[in-house]
């Protein structure tokens, strides 16, 4: 479901910036700031490699016991719908 966020003290060169963007790619102000906050938090994002690694050096301070290849795909599928 879509939720609504309200900005409070948004500076007015931000605003005039936004808006601007917002009248050169023909959008409403809304979603140009949706598509501004998408590009932001898809930036942030770890890179896979480097969440690989994490998820490797994790594995490796457990203990490989627990997860055998055949109880990886066990819970792959339990989780399939």
């Amino acid at each position: 479901m879509a939720k609504t966020l309200t900005l409070k003290n948004l500076p007015d060169a931000l605003h005039a910036r936004l808006s601007a963007a917002a009248k050169h790619h023909r959008r409403s102000l809304n979603n140009e700031a949706i598509v501004c906050l998408e590009a932001g938090l898809a930036a942030a994002s770890v890179p896979v490699p480097d969440r690989l690694r994490e998820i490797r050096a994790l594995r490796q301070t457990l203990g490989s016991s627990d997860f055998e290849p055949n109880v990886i795909e066990t819970f792959k599928e339990e989780g399939r719908p």
